[in-house]
């Protein structure tokens, strides 16, 4: 189950340097490496092993802050290395196991992410005598219990699960030395705030804190405000800016069933599409999508959504990540914090309409220094998300025609009624003098079978009607 971290640290790169790169030569000799953090042979060994030596910005900015013992601030995409950004310190601090209850608590929105996390931490202490739980929710707590009972140094736990065990007396928090919330900003979305506030109620106030979040919504600064001390800000990326080793590219689709089309046609290039995360808005859509390339055989389908079970989803993202399949559908939430070496395209089948979802979205590749490439769907309503986007992350994303290949279909009555009606509703949220153009329509039957051509029917036939309401053969002359 552990995964490669190539979310966390970049790969060391040989580029050639030529007599005309001296300035950029100067700056690489100044980079920092892992070594100049001052970090212990054990974690130095742990990181040697994995095969890296190059640290990304974030993580050359935020470990020396941490390991200073200031609270941090990160603004920073999902894979730029954020989370060996605040281990790498943690592991510092937690040197070995001590006591029975845990010194450092790591929050983080989804299942996916907490194990991720955990694992993580796993790979970095591999020479290090530390004990690191996960908990959440989707399974019976008992085993993660028992785990807590057993001495606990790491929690890495989602806020419900936390506050559900923290009840039930199994979870002291007393000895508690060091709170770290990754993605605020999605914590704040799903509604975790109320659990959040209890944490830092129940948590000792003389602590060292570091929050995380892809983008700085008001709300995550009120948070902030909330509970970090003089904190140091770290903001690598520019807000709400996709990675710069993705390319995006934007068809404009008109129907669902174009969509299919446009997806079946990309896909026959099986070497460049070799390994794809496909995002849509509705749990309906991920199952049309992930039912249409189980039928074509296209080298392997699994999905994650709301309404599949945890061991399915754990299965479906193991699948994809070992290559067992070649495509992985999921919805946002329950992509968050499923981080995948080598992915190669991001489709957006369906236009979020949560903005910055887009961000997190494109970020699943082009990770650690790699390339890759970022496609969206967008039907004439979805246009007007697209537009929200582009203001979002300060680009235009590139339009390319469909190609001449894929059959573009006509739309049906009943999605063409759906998205006129979200066309009608975009313009009264913009201009509410607007009085709208869209009228609901019944689609016209195919045939006549009212109640006036069945009476003339039944004449035809020789019926009468009744006294009692009922019908009658009539006699013949």
């Amino acid at each position: 189950m552990i995964e490669e971290e190539n979310d966390n640290l970049a790969p060391e790169q040989d580029e050639p340097i030529t007599p005309e790169d001296t300035q950029e030569t100067a700056q690489e000799e100044e980079q920092p490496s892992f070594e100049d953090f001052k970090l212990n042979r054990q974690l130095l060994n742990a990181i040697s092993e994995l095969g890296y030596q190059k640290p990304t910005p974030v993580q050359m900015q935020t470990i020396p802050l941490a390991m200073a013992g200031h609270d941090v601030m990160g603004i920073a995409q999902t894979g730029t290395g954020k989370t060996a950004a605040y281990v790498l310190p943690l592991l510092m601090k937690v040197k070995y196991a001590q006591g029975k209850h845990p010194r450092a608590l790591i929050l983080a929105p989804t299942r996916e992410l907490v194990m991720q996390i955990e694992e993580n931490i796993q790979k970095f202490s591999a020479y290090l005598d530390v004990r690191t739980v996960g908990i959440f929710g989707g399974v019976g707590p008992k085993t993660q219990i028992e785990r807590i009972q057993a001495g606990i140094d790491i929690l890495v736990a989602t806020p419900g699960r936390l506050m559900d065990i923290y009840r039930k007396g199994e979870l002291h928090l007393k000895e508690l030395k060091t709170l770290v919330l990754d993605e605020a900003d999605k914590m704040m979305d799903m509604g975790f705030m109320p659990q959040i506030r209890q944490i830092l109620e129940i948590i000792p106030r003389k602590r060292q804190n570091l929050l995380f979040s892809a983008t700085m919504h008001e709300r995550v600064h009120i948070l902030s405000e909330e509970f970090l001390e003089f904190p140091m800000i770290v903001e690598v990326t520019p807000q709400a800016t996709p990675v710069e080793t993705v390319s995006q590219k934007l068809y404009r689709v008109p129907n669902l069933r174009t969509k299919i089309a446009l997806l079946e046609h990309l896909f026959q290039d099986k070497e460049t599409f070799n390994r794809v995360m496909i995002f849509t808005r509705s749990k309906t859509n991920a199952d049309n999508v992930s039912s249409f390339l189980d039928r074509k055989g296209e080298g392997g389908v699994r999905v994650v959504h709301g309404n599949k079970g945890q061991n399915t989803r754990i299965n479906a993202v193991e699948a994809f990540r070992e290559g067992e399949v070649r495509y992985l559908v999921a919805t946002d939430v329950a992509a968050r914090g499923i981080d995948i070496n080598d992915v190669s395209h991001v489709i957006n089948f369906d236009v979020p309409i949560i903005y910055e979802d887009y961000v997190h979205r494109i970020g699943r590749t082009g990770r650690a220094e790699q390339t890759g490439a970022s496609i969206i769907f967008a039907n004439e309503a979805e246009m007007h998300h697209i537009d929200r986007i582009e203001k979002l992350i300060k680009m235009q994303i590139p339009e390319a025609p469909i190609p001449a290949e894929v059959r573009v279909y006509e739309t049906p009555f009943e999605e063409q009624q759906l998205i006129d009606r979200e066309l009608d509703n975009q313009r009264r949220r913009e201009d509410p003098n607007f009085k709208g153009a869209f009228h609901e329509k019944k689609a016209r039957p195919k045939e006549n079978i009212g109640k006036g051509a069945k009476v003339r029917d039944a004449k035809k036939a020789g019926w009468k009607k009744t006294k009692s309401g009922g019908a009658s053969k009539r006699k013949s002359r």
